[in-house]
């Protein structure tokens, strides 16, 4: 085989490194390292987050589909020799398992537009094949991170292609998390169809509907949110990988682009998968981003505004609304006894304000890219994926330890029902508005119940006072 240019392997410098070379001179590797040169160099670059690929799985998993179905639309076109691309094939199988995920060792946030993500992929799959053939990590006149394992292929469409994938496996997860949010708000809706409260607006008494009529709507909005997160996933799909540096295609040969997406496709199984109709546009644009990170601030926005409605509606226990009780999930104070916190709901309103933070940050780093690339994908990506990441784990614990367990205080509820001036809305086109005013005020002033001023001034008989009153008149729900 024909020796290659660029990192390649020297003598050992002792037992615990090899020596390796790129275009800067020898670098020091650890000798069990899958990693190389260019990985090293950037590790010493980017010690910024302390938050390496490892932690982010679907994207090392997507990095290794992409490099898989390189090297077998490589080999279909014959720029890659069969043995070189099933080597290639198997250790990116292997990668996409679950193995050398320690190998990932690059900060997620870095210069270089990706370059050293894609590096640090190129040298772990590089290596891992040169043992599938036999031969030893370093060896790389016999398989070549850049030669082979990048054959046809750029930082410039590999890294955006990946991220694509990774945060489509992402809102996956995140869809199940919030299906199993919904039902169990549609659960608690059915179970409290019969407890008739008050409802607020302005944080004032206004008329009266029932719990499940609440929690329904919890469950209705969800609902939304996982039909604009279903809509963004195929925009997602479109993909600029075949166009090389700046989607001109350079270096690829003729027929990779049509096989690649191909292998891409069958790889991932999402068949959905296609080439932009314009490379060049779409590597430098990242409004997809933008659109996801804006569906994600609306999911937060609306799940930050239930949670302030279940500590609302849960507050007290005796001087606040009272009309819920949450599970217990710990002591709520170090001094007052007994105390109580609502900690799912304030856990998650604070997920919420991060992902709100985050599409600040994807919108500068959009609107901060120039002429033919975004540099700023390594933020634009940690910042989606950990959005994600925490809305999953954090909805899967709201439904688990709080909605699943919470409870209807009904004396409570009956009790404010039946004293509230709230009631002498529905009495209003029965007495007119100024006389429905005029009880409304006196309840209010004298703290009598408003239906009793009714019967004594005779102004409805008990049986339109029933009628007016009943849980389907106030409510709009049907008689059962």
């Amino acid at each position: 085989m024909t020796p290659t240019t660029g990192p390649r392997r020297i003598a050992p410098a002792d037992d615990r490194h090899r020596t390796e070379h790129d275009m800067l001179g020898d670098v020091e590797v650890p000798a069990d390292a899958y990693y190389g040169a260019h990985t090293v160099r950037a590790v010493a670059n980017f010690p910024l987050t302390g938050e390496t690929l490892a932690a982010r799985p679907h994207l090392i998993g997507a990095l290794a589909a992409v490099k898989h179905a390189a090297a077998r639309a490589n080999a279909d076109i014959g720029a890659l020799d069969a043995s070189r691309a099933s080597a290639i094939a198997d250790a990116c199988a292997e990668i996409r398992g679950g193995a050398l995920r320690d190998q990932f060792v690059v900060d997620l946030i870095q210069g270089g537009a990706g370059t050293s993500t894609n590096m640090n992929a190129n040298e772990v799959i590089a290596n891992r094949a040169l043992e599938l053939l036999g031969r030893s990590r370093g060896e790389y006149a016999v398989l070549h991170p850049l030669d082979h394992v990048n054959l046809g292929q750029s930082t410039n469409d590999v890294y955006p292609t990946a991220v694509k994938l990774a945060l489509d496996a992402h809102i996956a997860e995140l869809l199940v998390a919030l299906a199993g949010l919904r039902e169990a708000f549609e659960t608690k809706s059915a179970e409290f169809a019969d407890v008739l409260k008050m409802g607020r607006t302005q944080l004032q008494d206004a008329v009266p509907m029932t719990l499940g009529q609440e929690f329904g709507a919890f469950a209705v909005t969800l609902a939304e949110d996982e039909q604009r997160l279903a809509e963004v996933r195929p925009l997602l799909h479109e993909l600029n990988l075949g166009g090389t540096a700046i989607g001109t295609g350079l270096n690829a040969r003729p027929g990779y682009r049509e096989r690649v997406m191909d292998h891409l496709r069958r790889l991932t199984g999402i068949g959905t998968l296609q080439s932009s109709p314009d490379l060049v546009e779409a590597t430098q644009d990242v409004g997809v981003f933008v659109q996801l990170s804006g569906v994600l601030k609306r999911v937060a926005v609306k799940l930050s505004k239930i949670c302030n409605d279940l500590r609302l509606l849960s507050s007290g226990p005796q001087a606040g609304f009272g009309d819920i009780v949450l599970p217990a999930r710990q002591a709520g104070s170090s001094i007052m006894p007994g105390k109580v916190n609502p900690v799912i709901p304030e856990a998650v309103n604070q997920i919420a304000f991060e992902v709100i933070g985050n599409d600040v940050t994807v919108t500068l780093a959009a609107e901060g890219g120039q002429l033919q690339l975004n540099a700023f994908e390594p933020v634009i990506h940690r910042s989606l994926s950990a959005g994600l990441d925490h809305l999953t784990a954090g909805i899967g614990v709201l439904t688990e330890h709080c909605v699943r367990g919470i409870t209807a205080n009904r004396t409570r509820l009956a009790r404010t029902v039946a004293a509230s001036t709230g009631l002498v809305t529905a009495l209003g086109p029965a007495l007119g508005y100024e006389t429905a005013c005029a009880i409304a005020l006196e309840a209010h002033h004298t703290g009598r119940p408003a239906l009793d001023l009714v019967r004594e001034r005779e102004l409805l008989t008990e049986a339109e006072l029933r009628a007016l009153t009943s849980p389907a008149s106030l409510t709009g729900l049907p008689v059962l």
